[in-house]
């Protein structure tokens, strides 16, 4: 594993464990629990957000599968940055700004405001586009190592773009309030 194999992992455990725990201290500090983070999203829908979070959790790990066990940082380049600079990039947007979600998500419910509702659409919002991206990435990638792991690779962040950017940032947003 190289170095940048390793700042990549370092970023994923950060920056999963932040994401974790903001669901866990969001759910712990909410008194309405779970429930009241789905707000107006009608509950014969919430079965496909429990269904597209786990096939976003599998395309997850497939694309880290691929990251990490298929591509060489100094053979590829992605927008045409070499190395892992991008993954870096990508990964901290993903990571930082979905520990964000739940925490802005409980003040909102317990004090909705203008500027509150402003920042969960920001950081789902910030989270779709850089799915998107990291899809690109894949799609564009040069230096790319084809094969079954690089389509599972792009069909899992293809996944996870769509959970992302269409139901988290568009559908859920629009049906919470």
């Amino acid at each position: 594993m190289t170095t940048q194999h390793i700042i990549l992992l370092i970023i994923n455990i950060i920056g999963g464990t932040a994401v974790i725990g903001s669901y866990i201290f969001g759910l712990k500090g909410q008194s309405g629990g779970a429930n009241v983070l789905w707000g107006g999203v009608p509950e014969n829908i919430r079965p496909v957000y429990t269904v597209s979070m786990i096939i976003s959790a599998l395309g997850y790990f497939a694309f880290l599968y691929y990251i990490f066990f298929c591509l060489e940082p100094g053979q590829v380049s992605i927008f045409g940055v070499s190395g892992f600079t991008m993954f870096y990039v990508i990964f901290g947007i993903i990571l930082v700004a979905s520990a964000f979600w739940m925490p802005l998500t409980n003040i909102y419910v317990n004090n909705p405001s203008t500027g509150i509702w402003i920042g969960v659409r920001t950081v789902l919002t910030l989270v779709g586009l850089a799915s998107i991206a990291l899809l690109l990435s894949f799609i564009t990638l040069q230096g790319k190592v084809p094969g079954a792991a690089h389509w599972l690779a792009v069909a899992g962040s293809g996944y996870f773009a769509f959970h992302t950017a269409v139901l988290d940032a568009i559908v859920w947003a629009a049906l919470f309030k």
